[in-house]
């Protein structure tokens, strides 16, 4: 294809999307929209809560991908990371001569040009992360932008386009584009950035964890001398990586030397309290909706930001007590029967461990029972077939699903629920096996009981089970 039209035109009026309904896709669609462009887009899939977000914005979307919806003649065609090179519009695309751009490229344009971008990064906690630095900045009244991978509470969006000086952008180690195969991060240039974490995983594009640290490495040798990152101090990963990198490191977690310290933690539900440690001298007490260590983790490297930023602790101290939190993080769906549903994204191996962890202090009188749908790329694949089984130690019952996409996955690399069932069971736990989502409905209405915490956790929809759940409850 021809690479000399992947660059955007000056006067740009009208945008299409390709693959619009991503979560990323559909805020840069809601943002363009918001800055006077004409949008159009399409999908496969058109389904809430993006297709509400953007039917209110007025923005047409066609179901499929066809010739047709490029007929219009767009000024500029945004290409989603999932687009192929043979899809029917990007074929259309090329046959029409039309300017093309990934998602990182339109962002960096039209979104956070002459903007200091704040860049959080790392295997877990981007979302959270990234969610609760923009609400500080909001509430120091620096009147933020961001886009980030979750719907934040206190906005109810994923999204704000703001007239203040930073961006705040959840850095994506995914792939970018068909004709881009670089991490989606390394568009970005950091002012501030944070690396929480670095494990193996989207093992669909990383072969190993040498591959993914490869990627994070680029990432971090790109930051300029004038920026400053806050590395997570709990990770070997991460410290090889920081190594040696020209901008300023500042290290933040538990470790006696590390800048920012986690100090004494206690629980008050609904409220986490956490003393943070600044060089050896007690910063402040904070209290937090948040719930568990690795979001108390977080909170701190959101806090290691925002007094880089010279916001003042009260102000800190303030909207971390303010923030709702993020939908599908921890969130309580519904509590019927004296039985409390909650929705989580988990599906890393270490996030099903960490999310089980930090809900259990929080619910201390009823029985833990964890029902995981295993269906991203990686937790599909047997990669993780024998780590998994050590993640579900603090839960007291235990729901597995089958993976519902299995048939994408070549037969010698597919995960087995079955299997995990037996390893848990074998490690003396109270495991099932279910083959659909209704047999785990009917199970856990006859096994539940009031005091009881139904931990559901996916990166899909997983058919609706929390409704599905409490409706029948």
């Amino acid at each position: 294809m021809d690479l000399r039209k992947n660059i955007i035109p000056d006067n740009v009026k009208k945008i299409h999307l390709i693959a619009i309904c991503g979560t990323g896709m559909g805020a840069l669609a809601c943002m363009l929209r918001d800055l006077g462009f004409e949008v159009t887009g399409s999908d496969q899939k058109i389904y809430p809560p993006m297709s509400d977000f953007l039917s209110r914005k007025g923005i047409k979307v066609s179901e499929g991908f066809t010739e047709d919806n490029l007929s219009y003649g767009p000024d500029l065609v945004v290409v989603g990371n999932a687009v192929t090179k043979h899809n029917p519009e990007v074929l259309k695309m090329q046959n029409m001569g039309l300017n093309f751009c990934s998602m990182p490229q339109a962002i960096n344009r039209f979104i956070a040009d002459n903007k200091k971008r704040i860049i959080i990064a790392g295997t877990h906690g981007k979302t959270t992360t990234s969610s609760i630095v923009s609400w500080i900045l909001y509430k120091a009244g620096l009147d933020p932008s961001f886009i980030i991978g979750g719907i934040l509470k206190n906005f109810d969006s994923n999204y704000r386009l703001g007239k203040g000086g930073f961006i705040v952008i959840e850095g994506d180690e995914y792939d970018t584009a068909f004709f881009d195969k670089g991490a989606k991060f390394l568009h970005y240039n950091p002012y501030r950035a944070v690396l929480t974490s670095v494990e193996f995983d989207h093992a669909d594009i990383f072969r190993d964890i040498d591959h993914v640290r490869q990627v994070f490495d680029i990432f971090l040798s790109g930051i300029s001398g004038k920026s400053m990152l806050f590395a997570f101090d709990g990770d070997s990963n991460v410290d090889g990586l920081v190594h040696g990198k020209q901008c300023r490191v500042e290290k933040y977690g538990k470790d006696r030397g590390s800048l920012w310290r986690l100090g004494s933690v206690s629980i008050d539900p609904p409220w986490s309290i956490a003393e943070i440690i600044k060089q050896d001298i007690s910063f402040g007490t904070f209290k937090t909706k948040l719930i568990g260590e690795h979001n108390l983790l977080n909170a701190l490297s959101a806090i290691a930001i925002a007094d880089s930023l010279m916001i003042p602790v009260d102000i800190i101290s303030e909207a971390l007590e303010t923030f709702e939190g993020i939908k599908r993080r921890q969130e309580v769906r519904g509590h019927k029967r004296e039985i409390t549903v909650i929705d989580d994204f988990a599906h890393h191996p270490t996030a099903v461990r960490e999310t089980i962890r930090a809900v259990k202090p929080f619910y201390p009188d009823g029985r833990l029972v964890a029902v995981f749908e295993p269906r991203t790329n990686s937790s599909m694949r047997k990669v993780f077939q024998n780590i998994y089984p050590l993640s579900f130690n603090e839960a007291d019952l235990i729901c597995i699903r089958k993976p519902p996409l299995l048939e994408k996955i070549p037969v010698d690399e597919r995960f087995s629920s079955e299997k995990l069932v037996d390893d848990l069971n074998n490690r003396g736990k109270s495991a099932h096996y279910f083959p659909d989502t209704e047999s785990i409905v009917d199970f856990l209405i006859k096994e539940t009981r009031p005091g009881d915490v139904i931990l559901i956790m996916s990166n899909g929809g997983f058919d609706n089970i929390h409704e599905r759940l409490l409706k029948a409850l």
